[in-house]
């Protein structure tokens, strides 16, 4: 009896501590039932096999995995009413984010249950109705953003009572009435712009700046009522009197008159200043991720336009929109041929990669098909494109953010003391690596896609350790661009004059330069001491061509043993690459299987001989 009594307590006990590690069965059920009715236009992993807590987008659980706390879903598409007695059986959530939506209906009644929560973020969907009455059910609110739907009646009393609020948004709406004495000596932050709000703002509130109550033609700022902007339901005003500081009409005039000339001068003055710097001046996004300012309520709505969002690709798993993107800090990786490349790092730490493009010549619909073309290549030897985004002045491509940094990095980063060298077996990898990517980009479209800026910069490693490219497909999209004399310039074919008639064959071309970048150790165009301009591919030449091959070779590989057959047939496959007949150079789906040839000699390491005066 005492066995069985000890066997049932082991057995509770491991129940306990197993069910502490599962998912929260109730909170995975109730969020299917959401998802179904929601039916979202972006495909979420959510399904009844995945783990809720670790897999699914969007979603964040408790630490001992017992609750959802947090459920994060911008503009995934979201459609229709939040079907009740879903989203408010969460009973532990904190944090809902369901904004940049098309969620209709009022506020869901049943939201009370959420005792919880603490972050509330319904802006930008089609809400209508009144606000809830009773706000004091959300004790612990900190930040409540209704704003940009089509809420109506007046402002709840009850706010007053949540004594942690620290932002309060409430603008775009259709709300009424007068601005309720909150006195909250905790808010921070408060926006109830552009409503139909009337009557005097209350004394707590007159701390903040005018602009948290513009748009509201009955609002003034004392007990006199002056409109702070003019609206046509507003009352002319009051003729200004004749004898205004003793001055006479016609003094009076003139004073006005001056005063207009020199506002419209100043104004003119200013409109050239603003224009001459427009050109030097980082416009939209790339302003506001290099200063890590977002202001996302005065970016997000220009923005925005026509409805444009992220677009996210199928299987895609990030949970962010562009008001987190545009809040996110941010640094510079670089600026190449077709734009400049952002790490953007998001409020929950995520980080990303954000190209910036420029010079972008295709309109919408042509550019998207080719995103959209992108997007749907995937292999694990070509960067996946994660988003995109497209309006009249910003065109961006979202990636996953890789931390070793690129080939061109590794190769020519820091050639000092410090140095850590790239190893033949890596070179080679990342040589592998990258043409089965490339071969794979050539594949799509019937066989005649192009990736068209090939270079080693836009070559990574991937989780393998294995060469990944980036950056496809973008020559078509852009404006035309004559190949300048710079580094870029080394890795364009001969025939190349335009940058949107690349072809397979010139892809090849660029490939082979970056076959003898790993090579020789030496950038595309480099110059010497001297100050002498040497373009790679001719240097090699030149140098085969005197018969002492070995001199190409980086100095950094000669310390490897038994390599030297490897890297001559190397060079034998990256000249073949580089000739200067575009129909004479290999298929890209040929120089997969030489190369790996190259790593597969049966013999390797039974023979050594020193590089010195090899030949090809």
């Amino acid at each position: 009896m005492e066995s069985r009594r000890i066997f049932l307590w082991i057995l509770c006990l491991g129940l306990v501590f197993s069910g502490g590690n599962a998912d929260p069965v109730e909170d995975k059920r109730a969020l299917l039932e959401f998802l179904s009715i929601m039916n979202p236009t972006r495909t979420l992993n959510w399904n009844e096999s995945s783990s809720v807590c670790n897999i699914w987008t969007g979603i964040t659980c408790s630490q001992d995995e017992s609750q959802v706390i947090a459920v994060r879903l911008p503009a995934v598409g979201l459609n229709g009413r939040i079907p009740s007695n879903t989203i408010s059986r969460l009973s532990g959530l904190r944090v809902l984010s369901l904004r940049s939506n098309r969620i209709t209906g009022q506020f869901p009644a049943d939201f009370v249950n959420l005792k919880n929560l603490s972050f509330l973020y319904l802006q930008y969907n089609n809400f209508t109705g009144p606000l809830p009455e009773d706000f004091s059910v959300w004790t612990n609110l900190m930040i409540v953003n209704l704003s940009n739907n089509g809420f109506n009646g007046t402002i709840p009393d009850s706010l007053s009572g949540l004594k942690h609020l620290q932002s309060l948004n409430l603008a775009n709406n259709s709300l009424s009435g007068e601005i309720p004495d909150l006195g909250l000596s905790g808010l921070q932050h408060i926006n109830l712009s552009n409503n139909n709000l009337a009557g005097s703002i209350p004394k707590s509130l007159q701390r903040f700046p005018g602009s948290s109550f513009v748009g509201n033609a009955g609002i003034s700022s004392g007990d006199t009522r002056v409109p702070l902007v003019p609206s046509s339901s507003s009352q002319p005003r009051e003729k200004p009197k004749a004898r205004l500081l003793g001055l006479n009409e016609t003094a009076f005039l003139l004073i006005v008159v001056a005063v207009g000339v020199v506002t419209a001068a100043a104004f003119g003055f200013m409109l050239i200043v603003c224009c001459s710097k427009r050109k030097s001046r980082n416009d939209g996004i790339s302003d506001k991720l290099q200063k890590g300012n977002m202001s996302p309520e005065k970016v997000v709505s220009r923005m925005e336009d026509q409805n444009n969002r992220l677009s996210f690709f199928e299987g895609c798993n990030y949970a962010f929109d562009l008001e987190d993107l545009l809040r996110a800090s941010a640094e510079i990786l670089g600026k190449g041929t077709f734009g400049t490349t952002y790490k953007a790092v998001l409020e929950d730490a995520t980080s990303v990669v954000v190209k910036r493009l420029k010079d972008v010549g295709a309109g919408k619909r042509d550019f998207e098909q080719q995103m959209e073309i992108i997007g749907g290549i995937k292999h694990e030897n070509v960067m996946e494109l994660k988003a995109y985004y497209y309006s009249k002045d910003e065109k961006l491509m979202v990636y996953d953010y890789i931390s070793q940094g690129s080939v061109s990095s590794m190769l020519h980063g820091n050639r000092g003391d410090n140095r850590v060298p790239l190893d033949w077996e890596t070179r080679m990898r990342i040589a592998i690596g990258a043409a089965r990517g490339i071969a794979r980009i050539h594949e799509e479209t019937s066989g005649k896609f192009v990736h068209g800026n090939i270079k080693s910069s836009n070559i990574f490693l991937n989780s393998q350790l294995d060469g990944c490219v980036s950056d496809l497909g973008l020559s078509a999209v852009m404006s035309p661009l004559t190949p300048p004399i710079s580094r870029q310039a080394g890795y364009r074919a001969p025939e190349v004059t335009d940058t949107r008639k690349s072809s397979q064959a010139s892809d090849v071309y660029s490939f082979g330069v970056v076959l003898l970048e790993l090579l020789t150790g030496k950038s595309p165009i480099h110059t010497t001491a001297g100050d002498e301009i040497i373009h790679l591919v001719r240097w090699v030449h030149s140098v085969v061509r005197e018969e002492w091959t070995a001199e190409v070779f980086d100095i950094e590989l000669l310390k490897y043993p038994d390599i030297e057959e490897e890297m001559v047939e190397m060079l034998q496959i990256a000249m073949s690459c580089v000739v200067r007949v575009p129909d004479q150079r290999p298929k890209m789906s040929d120089l997969v299987r030489l190369l790996e040839n190259v790593r597969r000699k049966p013999d390797r390491g039974s023979e050594s001989s020193t590089p010195t005066g090899a030949r090809i």
